[in-house]
């Protein structure tokens, strides 16, 4: 299981266990997703550190000092 870390911008907006779809956006050195439809963000990911898989679930939401986090798992090998 491969997990990404996404930026949610306020509560309530996903919930553990929930199925999500990712959609890949392209910079000029690296991929970043987006939790359709709009609902958190990834940080830049390198080129070599592609996601496979679009589609994935909700695995953990924290909120901390800076935010909101959903980490999501993703049915493809973890990348080192």
């Amino acid at each position: 299981m491969r997990r990404v870390e996404f930026k949610m911008e306020r509560p309530g907006l996903l919930e553990v266990g929930q199925d999500i779809t990712v959609t890949e956006g392209l910079l000029p050195s690296n991929y970043y997703y987006t939790i359709d439809p709009s609902l958190a963000m990834s940080a830049n990911i390198p080129f070599n550190k592609r996601l496979i898989s679009k589609t994935g679930k909700v695995a953990d939401i924290v909120e901390n000092a800076r935010g909101f986090y959903v980490m999501a798992e993703f049915d493809e090998p973890e990348v080192n």
